[in-house]
Protein backbone atom coordinates (compact mmCIF):
# COMPACT_ATOMS: atom_id res chain seq x y z
CA UNK A 1 0.00 0.00 0.00
CA UNK A 2 1.29 3.44 -0.90
CA UNK A 3 -0.24 6.90 -0.92
CA UNK A 4 0.74 10.47 -1.73
CA UNK A 5 0.55 13.48 0.58
CA UNK A 6 0.56 16.75 -1.37
CA UNK A 7 -1.43 19.80 -2.35
CA UNK A 8 -4.36 19.17 -4.68
CA UNK A 9 -2.86 21.35 -7.41
CA UNK A 10 0.95 21.52 -7.52
CA UNK A 11 1.62 24.55 -9.75
CA UNK A 12 5.19 25.03 -8.51
CA UNK A 13 8.24 22.84 -8.96
CA UNK A 14 9.65 21.45 -5.74
CA UNK A 15 13.33 20.56 -5.94
CA UNK A 16 15.85 20.64 -8.78
CA UNK A 17 14.69 20.90 -12.39
CA UNK A 18 16.48 18.39 -14.61
CA UNK A 19 14.95 19.14 -18.02
CA UNK A 20 13.86 22.17 -20.07
CA UNK A 21 12.41 22.17 -23.59
CA UNK A 22 11.21 25.24 -25.45
CA UNK A 23 8.59 24.86 -28.19
CA UNK A 24 9.12 27.79 -30.61
CA UNK A 25 6.03 26.92 -32.66
CA UNK A 26 3.66 27.38 -29.72
CA UNK A 27 5.90 29.66 -27.63
CA UNK A 28 5.69 27.25 -24.70
CA UNK A 29 8.26 26.04 -22.18
CA UNK A 30 8.13 22.51 -20.74
CA UNK A 31 9.96 21.78 -17.49
CA UNK A 32 10.50 18.59 -15.50
CA UNK A 33 12.47 17.58 -12.46
CA UNK A 34 12.91 15.94 -9.14
CA UNK A 35 9.30 16.26 -7.99
CA UNK A 36 8.30 13.80 -10.79
CA UNK A 37 5.99 16.33 -12.52
CA UNK A 38 6.22 17.84 -16.02
CA UNK A 39 4.82 21.37 -16.29
CA UNK A 40 3.88 23.57 -19.25
CA UNK A 41 4.36 27.35 -19.23
CA UNK A 42 2.83 29.80 -21.72
CA UNK A 43 5.64 32.13 -22.80
CA UNK A 44 3.12 34.42 -24.49
CA UNK A 45 2.22 35.45 -20.93
CA UNK A 46 5.89 36.24 -20.29
CA UNK A 47 6.31 38.19 -17.07
CA UNK A 48 2.95 37.25 -15.58
CA UNK A 49 1.44 33.93 -14.47
CA UNK A 50 2.73 31.58 -17.17
CA UNK A 51 1.54 28.28 -15.63
CA UNK A 52 -0.71 26.23 -17.95
CA UNK A 53 -0.95 22.63 -16.75
CA UNK A 54 0.91 19.70 -15.20
CA UNK A 55 1.58 16.18 -16.43
CA UNK A 56 1.63 13.71 -13.55
CA UNK A 57 2.27 10.02 -14.04
CA UNK A 58 5.89 9.37 -13.11
CA UNK A 59 6.73 8.19 -9.60
CA UNK A 60 10.35 9.39 -9.42
CA UNK A 61 12.63 12.08 -10.87
CA UNK A 62 12.03 13.05 -14.49
CA UNK A 63 15.54 13.24 -15.94
CA UNK A 64 14.91 14.31 -19.54
CA UNK A 65 12.15 15.26 -21.96
CA UNK A 66 12.03 15.74 -25.75
CA UNK A 67 9.41 17.36 -27.97
CA UNK A 68 8.51 15.29 -31.03
CA UNK A 69 6.05 15.50 -33.95
CA UNK A 70 6.37 19.30 -34.20
CA UNK A 71 5.52 19.71 -30.53
CA UNK A 72 2.43 17.49 -30.60
CA UNK A 73 3.95 14.88 -28.30
CA UNK A 74 6.48 14.64 -25.49
CA UNK A 75 8.66 11.72 -24.46
CA UNK A 76 9.89 11.71 -20.86
CA UNK A 77 12.60 9.64 -19.16
CA UNK A 78 12.45 8.93 -15.45
CA UNK A 79 14.25 7.32 -12.53
CA UNK A 80 11.13 5.13 -12.15
CA UNK A 81 12.70 3.15 -15.06
CA UNK A 82 9.97 4.14 -17.53
CA UNK A 83 9.63 6.28 -20.63
CA UNK A 84 6.25 7.92 -21.13
CA UNK A 85 4.61 9.33 -24.25
CA UNK A 86 2.38 12.36 -23.71
CA UNK A 87 -0.13 14.31 -25.75
CA UNK A 88 1.53 17.70 -25.31
CA UNK A 89 -1.44 20.06 -25.93
CA UNK A 90 -3.76 18.04 -23.67
CA UNK A 91 -1.17 17.06 -21.07
CA UNK A 92 -2.34 13.43 -21.01
CA UNK A 93 -0.22 10.26 -20.82
CA UNK A 94 -0.73 8.05 -23.88
CA UNK A 95 1.55 5.10 -23.11
CA UNK A 96 4.31 3.83 -20.83
CA UNK A 97 7.42 1.97 -22.02
CA UNK A 98 9.05 -0.36 -19.50
CA UNK A 99 11.97 -1.71 -21.53
CA UNK A 100 14.67 -0.17 -19.31
CA UNK A 101 15.42 -1.96 -16.03
CA UNK A 102 16.98 0.97 -14.14
CA UNK A 103 16.92 4.79 -14.13
CA UNK A 104 16.34 6.23 -17.62
CA UNK A 105 18.75 9.15 -17.72
CA UNK A 106 18.71 10.75 -21.19
CA UNK A 107 16.94 11.03 -24.54
CA UNK A 108 18.08 12.10 -28.03
CA UNK A 109 15.79 13.06 -30.91
CA UNK A 110 16.29 12.76 -34.67
CA UNK A 111 13.80 15.36 -35.89
CA UNK A 112 13.85 14.52 -39.61
CA UNK A 113 13.38 10.79 -39.00
CA UNK A 114 11.06 10.93 -35.95
CA UNK A 115 13.25 8.62 -33.90
CA UNK A 116 14.24 8.89 -30.24
CA UNK A 117 17.09 7.12 -28.47
CA UNK A 118 16.99 6.47 -24.72
CA UNK A 119 19.86 5.69 -22.37
CA UNK A 120 19.86 4.51 -18.78
CA UNK A 121 21.71 3.16 -15.80
CA UNK A 122 20.98 -0.39 -16.99
CA UNK A 123 23.80 0.25 -19.55
CA UNK A 124 21.29 0.03 -22.41
CA UNK A 125 20.54 2.34 -25.33
CA UNK A 126 17.26 1.77 -27.18
CA UNK A 127 15.97 3.35 -30.39
CA UNK A 128 12.25 4.15 -30.72
CA UNK A 129 10.10 4.95 -33.77
CA UNK A 130 7.82 7.85 -32.81
CA UNK A 131 5.24 7.02 -35.50
CA UNK A 132 4.87 3.53 -34.02
CA UNK A 133 4.57 4.86 -30.46
CA UNK A 134 1.87 7.41 -31.31
CA UNK A 135 -0.18 4.71 -33.09
CA UNK A 136 -0.36 2.44 -30.03
CA UNK A 137 -3.84 1.45 -28.83
CA UNK A 138 -5.25 -0.92 -26.22
CA UNK A 139 -5.40 -3.62 -28.92
CA UNK A 140 -2.34 -2.66 -30.96
CA UNK A 141 0.12 -2.38 -28.07
CA UNK A 142 3.20 -4.24 -29.30
CA UNK A 143 6.40 -2.21 -29.51
CA UNK A 144 9.68 -3.31 -31.04
CA UNK A 145 12.89 -1.40 -30.43
CA UNK A 146 16.44 -1.49 -31.73
CA UNK A 147 19.21 -2.06 -29.19
CA UNK A 148 22.79 -0.81 -29.19
CA UNK A 149 24.99 -3.53 -27.66
CA UNK A 150 28.45 -3.60 -26.11
CA UNK A 151 28.13 -0.74 -23.63
CA UNK A 152 29.05 -1.76 -20.06
CA UNK A 153 28.50 1.56 -18.25
CA UNK A 154 25.57 3.70 -17.17
CA UNK A 155 24.55 6.06 -19.99
CA UNK A 156 24.55 9.70 -18.85
CA UNK A 157 24.30 11.54 -22.18
CA UNK A 158 23.09 11.03 -25.75
CA UNK A 159 22.87 13.09 -28.93
CA UNK A 160 21.62 12.32 -32.42
CA UNK A 161 21.70 14.46 -35.55
CA UNK A 162 18.34 15.40 -37.18
CA UNK A 163 18.64 12.89 -40.03
CA UNK A 164 19.38 10.03 -37.61
CA UNK A 165 22.65 8.96 -39.21
CA UNK A 166 24.86 9.44 -36.13
CA UNK A 167 24.26 8.70 -32.45
CA UNK A 168 26.79 9.49 -29.71
CA UNK A 169 26.73 8.40 -26.07
CA UNK A 170 28.66 9.40 -22.96
CA UNK A 171 29.27 7.52 -19.72
CA UNK A 172 31.73 7.01 -16.83
CA UNK A 173 33.78 4.99 -19.34
CA UNK A 174 35.17 8.48 -20.19
CA UNK A 175 34.94 7.84 -23.93
CA UNK A 176 32.35 8.91 -26.49
CA UNK A 177 30.83 5.99 -28.34
CA UNK A 178 29.75 6.80 -31.90
CA UNK A 179 27.06 4.62 -33.52
CA UNK A 180 25.20 4.36 -36.81
CA UNK A 181 21.51 4.24 -35.71
CA UNK A 182 20.51 2.64 -39.02
CA UNK A 183 22.46 -0.52 -38.20
CA UNK A 184 23.12 -0.01 -34.46
CA UNK A 185 26.80 -0.60 -35.27
CA UNK A 186 29.57 0.97 -33.19
CA UNK A 187 31.64 3.14 -35.54
CA UNK A 188 34.34 4.47 -33.21
CA UNK A 189 35.31 5.57 -29.72
CA UNK A 190 36.60 9.08 -29.03
CA UNK A 191 39.10 9.21 -26.17
CA UNK A 192 40.32 12.30 -24.32
CA UNK A 193 38.09 13.03 -21.34
CA UNK A 194 39.27 11.85 -17.92
CA UNK A 195 35.88 11.75 -16.18
CA UNK A 196 32.18 11.10 -16.82
CA UNK A 197 30.74 12.65 -20.01
CA UNK A 198 27.59 14.50 -18.92
CA UNK A 199 26.35 16.28 -22.07
CA UNK A 200 26.67 15.93 -25.85
CA UNK A 201 25.53 17.83 -28.95
CA UNK A 202 25.96 17.10 -32.67
CA UNK A 203 25.87 19.41 -35.66
CA UNK A 204 23.23 18.90 -38.35
CA UNK A 205 25.24 16.64 -40.67
CA UNK A 206 26.81 14.64 -37.83
CA UNK A 207 30.39 15.59 -38.64
CA UNK A 208 31.14 17.45 -35.38
CA UNK A 209 30.39 16.58 -31.77
CA UNK A 210 30.72 18.72 -28.64
CA UNK A 211 31.08 17.03 -25.25
CA UNK A 212 30.99 18.25 -21.65
CA UNK A 213 32.58 16.34 -18.81
CA UNK A 214 32.99 16.18 -15.05
CA UNK A 215 36.71 16.73 -15.77
CA UNK A 216 35.80 20.48 -16.09
CA UNK A 217 36.43 20.54 -19.86
CA UNK A 218 34.45 20.87 -23.08
CA UNK A 219 35.82 19.21 -26.20
CA UNK A 220 34.97 19.66 -29.86
CA UNK A 221 35.49 16.57 -32.01
CA UNK A 222 35.79 15.90 -35.73
CA UNK A 223 34.10 12.57 -36.39
CA UNK A 224 35.71 12.36 -39.83
CA UNK A 225 39.18 12.75 -38.34
CA UNK A 226 38.20 10.78 -35.20
CA UNK A 227 39.98 13.26 -32.95
CA UNK A 228 39.54 16.26 -30.67
CA UNK A 229 40.05 19.51 -32.61
CA UNK A 230 39.50 21.96 -29.73
CA UNK A 231 39.45 21.87 -25.93
CA UNK A 232 37.71 24.55 -23.83
CA UNK A 233 38.84 25.08 -20.23
CA UNK A 234 36.41 27.84 -19.26
CA UNK A 235 34.71 26.13 -16.32
CA UNK A 236 36.24 25.59 -12.89
CA UNK A 237 34.16 22.51 -12.04
CA UNK A 238 32.11 19.73 -13.67
CA UNK A 239 30.25 20.75 -16.85
CA UNK A 240 26.75 19.26 -16.88
CA UNK A 241 24.78 20.89 -19.69
CA UNK A 242 25.25 22.18 -23.24
CA UNK A 243 23.10 23.71 -25.94
CA UNK A 244 23.82 25.29 -29.32
CA UNK A 245 21.93 27.71 -31.55
CA UNK A 246 20.35 26.57 -34.81
CA UNK A 247 23.29 27.71 -36.94
CA UNK A 248 25.82 25.90 -34.72
CA UNK A 249 27.78 29.13 -34.18
CA UNK A 250 27.21 29.67 -30.44
CA UNK A 251 27.64 27.20 -27.58
CA UNK A 252 26.05 27.67 -24.15
CA UNK A 253 27.46 25.69 -21.23
CA UNK A 254 27.17 25.42 -17.46
CA UNK A 255 27.40 23.07 -14.51
CA UNK A 256 28.58 22.79 -10.95
CA UNK A 257 30.51 26.11 -10.97
CA UNK A 258 27.13 27.91 -11.43
CA UNK A 259 28.43 30.07 -14.29
CA UNK A 260 26.78 30.09 -17.72
CA UNK A 261 29.12 30.78 -20.65
CA UNK A 262 28.55 31.46 -24.32
CA UNK A 263 31.38 30.52 -26.71
CA UNK A 264 31.83 31.53 -30.34
CA UNK A 265 32.16 28.25 -32.25
CA UNK A 266 33.70 30.12 -35.20
CA UNK A 267 36.53 31.23 -32.88
CA UNK A 268 36.57 29.18 -29.68
CA UNK A 269 39.01 31.57 -28.00
CA UNK A 270 36.02 33.91 -27.56
CA UNK A 271 33.90 33.13 -24.47
CA UNK A 272 31.95 35.39 -22.11
CA UNK A 273 30.06 34.68 -18.90
CA UNK A 274 26.34 35.29 -19.47
CA UNK A 275 25.31 34.99 -15.82
CA UNK A 276 26.02 33.30 -12.52
CA UNK A 277 23.37 31.29 -10.71
CA UNK A 278 23.12 30.72 -6.96
CA UNK A 279 23.14 26.91 -7.25
CA UNK A 280 24.71 24.34 -9.62
CA UNK A 281 23.12 24.49 -13.07
CA UNK A 282 21.36 21.37 -14.36
CA UNK A 283 20.06 22.56 -17.75
CA UNK A 284 20.23 25.47 -20.19
CA UNK A 285 17.76 25.95 -23.06
CA UNK A 286 17.44 28.67 -25.69
CA UNK A 287 14.13 30.52 -25.71
CA UNK A 288 12.26 32.91 -27.99
CA UNK A 289 14.13 33.80 -31.20
CA UNK A 290 17.24 32.37 -29.48
CA UNK A 291 17.70 35.70 -27.70
CA UNK A 292 16.73 34.31 -24.29
CA UNK A 293 18.29 31.55 -22.21
CA UNK A 294 16.25 29.54 -19.73
CA UNK A 295 18.36 28.14 -16.87
CA UNK A 296 17.40 25.57 -14.23
CA UNK A 297 19.41 24.55 -11.18
CA UNK A 298 19.31 22.23 -8.19
CA UNK A 299 16.80 24.63 -6.61
CA UNK A 300 13.20 24.96 -7.78
CA UNK A 301 13.28 28.36 -9.54
CA UNK A 302 13.75 28.77 -13.32
CA UNK A 303 15.38 31.96 -14.58
CA UNK A 304 15.29 33.54 -18.02
CA UNK A 305 18.30 35.61 -19.08
CA UNK A 306 18.42 38.10 -21.96
CA UNK A 307 21.31 37.31 -24.31
CA UNK A 308 21.55 40.65 -26.13
CA UNK A 309 24.41 42.07 -24.02
CA UNK A 310 26.27 38.75 -23.92
CA UNK A 311 26.14 38.37 -27.70
CA UNK A 312 27.38 41.95 -28.11
CA UNK A 313 30.23 41.32 -25.66
CA UNK A 314 31.17 38.16 -27.55
CA UNK A 315 31.77 40.15 -30.74
CA UNK A 316 33.95 42.68 -28.90
CA UNK A 317 36.31 40.25 -27.22
CA UNK A 318 39.00 38.01 -28.68
CA UNK A 319 39.70 36.07 -25.50
CA UNK A 320 38.04 34.29 -22.58
CA UNK A 321 36.29 36.85 -20.37
CA UNK A 322 35.03 35.62 -17.00
CA UNK A 323 33.26 38.84 -16.02
CA UNK A 324 29.53 38.28 -15.51
CA UNK A 325 27.53 40.18 -18.17
CA UNK A 326 23.96 39.89 -16.83
CA UNK A 327 23.43 40.72 -13.16
CA UNK A 328 19.65 40.16 -13.06
CA UNK A 329 17.39 37.75 -14.99
CA UNK A 330 14.57 39.02 -17.19
CA UNK A 331 12.14 36.96 -15.17
CA UNK A 332 11.86 34.09 -12.69
CA UNK A 333 9.39 31.21 -12.65
CA UNK A 334 9.14 30.71 -8.92
CA UNK A 335 9.29 27.26 -7.40
CA UNK A 336 8.35 25.94 -3.98
CA UNK A 337 10.36 24.32 -1.18
CA UNK A 338 11.28 20.65 -1.51
CA UNK A 339 10.64 18.08 1.20
CA UNK A 340 14.03 17.16 2.68
CA UNK A 341 13.32 15.14 5.83
CA UNK A 342 10.44 13.17 7.32
CA UNK A 343 9.82 11.00 10.36
CA UNK A 344 6.92 8.66 11.11
CA UNK A 345 5.86 9.08 14.74
CA UNK A 346 5.44 6.14 17.08
CA UNK A 347 1.64 6.14 16.73
CA UNK A 348 2.13 5.22 13.02
CA UNK A 349 -0.48 7.84 12.19
CA UNK A 350 1.34 11.16 12.20
CA UNK A 351 4.28 12.19 10.01
CA UNK A 352 6.50 15.18 10.71
CA UNK A 353 8.29 16.80 7.76
CA UNK A 354 10.90 19.49 7.13
CA UNK A 355 11.34 21.26 3.78
CA UNK A 356 14.23 23.10 2.15
CA UNK A 357 13.07 26.38 3.74
CA UNK A 358 13.20 24.71 7.19
CA UNK A 359 9.40 24.76 7.51
CA UNK A 360 8.09 21.98 9.76
CA UNK A 361 4.67 20.37 9.20
CA UNK A 362 2.71 17.52 10.79
CA UNK A 363 0.43 15.29 8.69
CA UNK A 364 -2.35 12.98 9.89
CA UNK A 365 -2.51 10.14 7.36
CA UNK A 366 -6.08 9.25 8.37
CA UNK A 367 -7.53 12.64 7.50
Amino acid sequence: LSFLIRNENERLHRGGINALRYDPKNDRLYTAGRDSIIRAWDCKRYGSDMYEYSMEHHTDWVNDIVLVNSGKHILSASSDATIKLWNAPKGTCMSTLRTHKDFVKCLAYAKDKEQVASGGFDNNIFLWDINVLTALTAVNNTVTTSTFTGNEHSVYSLAMNPSGTVLVSGSPENVIRVYDPRTCALLMKLKGHTDNIRALVLNRDGTQCISASSDHSIRIWSLGQQRCISKLQIHSDAVWTLCVNDTFTKLYSSGRDRKVYVTDLMDTSRSVCVCQEAEPVLRVELGKEQQQLWVSTTESNIRCWNLKDSHAALTRTNYFDGEVICKQPDMIIQGGPALKHYHILSDKRHIITKDSNNNVAVYDVLQ
